[in-house]
């Protein structure tokens, strides 16, 4: 068992450091106070071929594996946690679904645009009344002629704004008396459809997250995505690899959180010694960089056995599940290290804490990864 990254691996490693640490970090802060989504910072990584990383050359993507779009993941959100889930979503539930289930022909239309940064990627699959279910999908795709008519509404959207293009799910009818849900690709300029960003987060500031509104948008019946009524199986298939996204981002942001933290208690001085040489400090920087260490192998480990080709599911969610939950621990942590600062928004570790919890959140809550896992391991 080899644990040393491929060259390959250490070279985008290196190259998207360099790059959070000098271009995405800096910002921040700011991008937090103002919650501007940072537009130049995607053109520049578009430049350096990371927008369709993981995807096949001939669409414009790198060809690169699962476990260097984790690194990437994890360190543009050890930089920024709203740049970490804006790059994940566009790869893993823009990107993705497109690439594993569409024909030829819809790979070169919308996946190349998805590769090149043209388009961000967005998947349209939340609804007001099917969050955690959701298979309670109430938008509806009829067939009229050639065209889908789609009616609808999606909410909590990652990137929509900045997307050409978008598969969603849709009822297209009934199949043994239960609901035919299906992927479509519908285009955003598509007469009838509006995106709606006015959303109040509790973090991530500067990513985009949205309602799409549907009211009777056509699209050609070519832009089925996949086979008629597979969409629910596609989306949870798509969901997988979403999760690895999820828990690299948590590694990163905890990654964040346990740097500020130990470069604080070295710093700080009270009772004549800085907080590093108490032994309760020592203890919760022994438990952030031992929990770290273990979430990272998990999300590298799901990542390895979607590269192999081997099911992954259990270990997708896993590592979604104790990579969120660590990460959330671990920024709390960080602001009771900081004590009073770490309240404070100068101190970055308020920011964290904020944006971590989110993780714990989407792309299945950790009540549905526990679902998940127990259903993997036999329970049911």
């Amino acid at each position: 068992m080899n644990f040393e990254l491929t060259e390959e691996q250490k070279m985008i490693w290196r190259t998207i450091r360099e790059f959070s640490e000098e271009e995405v970090a800096v910002g921040a802060l700011e991008r937090d106070r103002t919650k501007q989504f940072p537009k130049e910072i995607f053109k520049k990584l578009s430049d350096l071929g990371m927008m369709g990383l993981p995807f096949p050359e001939e669409y414009g993507g790198a060809g690169a594996d699962t476990i260097s779009f984790a690194i990437v993941v994890e360190e543009l959100s050890r930089a920024c946690g709203s740049t970490g889930i804006t790059y994940s979503a566009h790869i893993s539930l823009g990107g993705a679904p497109i690439n594993m289930f569409g024909t030829s022909e819809q790979k070169e239309k919308f996946l190349t645009p998805i590769c090149t940064g043209e388009s961000l990627g967005a998947f349209g699959l939340t609804e007001p009344n099917a969050g955690s279910d959701a298979g309670g999908t109430k938008t509806t795709a009829v067939l009229d002629g050639n065209d889908f008519v789609i009616n609808g509404n999606k909410c909590f959207i990652t990137n929509a704004s900045y997307a050409k293009h978008l598969a969603l799910t849709a009822i297209t009818g009934e199949s043994n008396g239960k609901k035919e849900i299906s992927a479509i690709i519908v285009p955003t300029d598509a007469e009838g459809f509006t995106v709606i960003d006015n959303y109040e987060k509790m973090g991530l500031h500067a990513s985009n997250t949205t309602e799409l509104v549907l009211e009777d948008v056509r699209v050609p019946q070519e832009n089925l995505l996949g086979e008629r009524g597979k969409g629910f199986k596609q989306f949870l298939v798509t969901l997988d690899g979403g999760r690895i996204g999820i828990g690299a981002m948590a590694v990163g942001i905890a990654q964040a959180a346990y740097e500020k933290a130990l470069e604080y208690a070295k710093e700080r001085k009270q009772f004549g010694r800085s907080l590093a040489e108490f032994q309760v400090t020592q203890f919760k920087i022994a438990d952030m960089a031992m929990k770290i260490e273990l979430a990272r192998n998990m999300v590298y480990k799901a990542a390895w056995l979607k590269d192999q080709g081997k099911p992954f599911a259990k270990e997708a969610a896993m590592c979604k599940l104790y990579a969120s939950e660590i990460c959330m621990e671990i920024t709390n942590q960080a602001v009771q290290i900081h004590g009073g600062n770490g309240y404070m928004k100068d101190y970055h570790v308020e920011r964290f804490m904020r944006d971590a919890k989110l993780l714990e959140i989407g792309e299945g809550t950790s009540e549905v990864q526990r679902m998940v896992i127990s259903r993997e391991v036999g329970c049911y």
